[in-house]
């Protein structure tokens, strides 16, 4: 029988926090704040229903799916620290409670147990090198990804596309959203994972990302992130790029004025001056339609292979969690 929803991500959430336990109890909690504040854990969700849909046994589904939540939990100490950011799943980021040596530090040494675990299920016999291929492919792709959203801030790009976002988010936050998850259901059952779960979990994962912007303008305390986070950080999101694109000129001028400026010299009047501005122009409602056109299209072209996989009902919840992703309702 295959386990509910709730039960894979109890399951993943007692593998995390387990895999964390060190003698040394300021180094154990530095450790353990982010995964202990729990979060959705979508992606080690979707790693196991996938393992499962491709006919993997649960407990490699289960280890692949914490490997992945690891990956996921380092990723955001770092991204923090790298944005500035001030909140993390509704409450200080890492760096804000800690010393950011600390906090860098907590999150290479999360870098560093997700190798280990994987090495570990590797050496139980549990998957192939292949499962270690893929998490590779992880890092380098969302490496590369924030590279380039990095660079944007650092040297003040506002020139952008959309065109230019979709590529970088392909690669920060698309790839081990939705590609990789797909991919290791496959790997793990000893399959070669199809072209289409690239092609397909890109929109996903890109769909995905416009909703999370979205969510970064019009979200409330749930959304677990400051609320207009991304302007303070000067992020590239499709909607400012749109309405950059669109915006009458001195407006634009005004807001390339203000995105110029590092955080912490943002005039919070001119901040929210710029959010009520996204808000009110139709950058949003076309960002919107866009992920919907992105979802549909990958859901679309997923649907029916996925129809043929053997484990049938835990294809059913892979497509579930699949359509939550971009409706951010899982």
């Amino acid at each position: 029988m295959v386990p509910s929803p709730q039960e894979v991500k109890d399951a993943l959430h007692e593998r995390l926090l387990g895999h964390l336990v060190h003698p040394d109890p300021v180094y154990q909690a530095l450790l353990k704040e982010y995964p202990s504040r729990g979060g959705k854990m979508l992606r080690g969700l979707l790693v196991v229903y996938a393992g499962l849909a491709h006919g993997a046994t649960l407990e490699a589904s289960l280890w692949a799916g914490t490997a992945l939540e690891l990956f996921q939990n380092w990723v955001l100490i770092h991204d923090d620290i790298e944005d500035g950011s001030e909140e993390r799943r509704g409450k200080p980021t890492l760096h804000r409670l800690y010393p950011m040596p600390l906090a860098l530090n907590a999150g290479d040494a999360l870098h560093g147990e997700m190798w280990g675990l994987l090495i570990r299920g590797l050496n139980e016999g549990l998957f192939g090198p292949e499962v270690l291929a893929e998490f590779h492919q992880v890092v380098r792709r969302t490496a590369y990804g924030q590279h380039m959203d990095l660079l944007w801030t650092l040297s003040d790009r506002l020139d952008l596309t959309p065109e230019d976002y979709f590529r970088m988010v392909a690669h920060k936050a698309a790839y081990y959203t939705a590609v990789a998850p797909l991919r290791l259901g496959a790997l793990l059952a000893g399959r070669e994972p199809p072209a289409l779960y690239e092609e397909a979990g890109l929109k996903l994962g890109v769909a995905f990302q416009i909703m999370d912007d979205v969510l970064n303008l019009e979200g409330d305390k749930a959304y677990g992130k400051e609320r207009a986070g991304d302007l303070y950080e000067g992020k590239r999101t499709l909607i400012l790029i749109r309405y950059l694109e669109e915006a009458p000129k001195e407006d634009r001028i005004r807001a390339e004025a203000l995105l110029s400026l590092p955080r912490e010299a943002k005039p919070e009047a001119e901040v929210r001056w710029l959010w009520e501005r996204l808000l009110a122009s139709g950058a949003v409602a076309w960002a919107k339609e866009e992920a919907k056109k992105l979802a549909q299209g990958g859901l679309g072209a997923l649907t029916p292979y996925l129809d043929t996989l053997p484990g049938r009902e835990a294809a059913s919840h892979l497509q579930n969690l699949l359509s939550a992703l971009v409706e951010r309702r899982a």
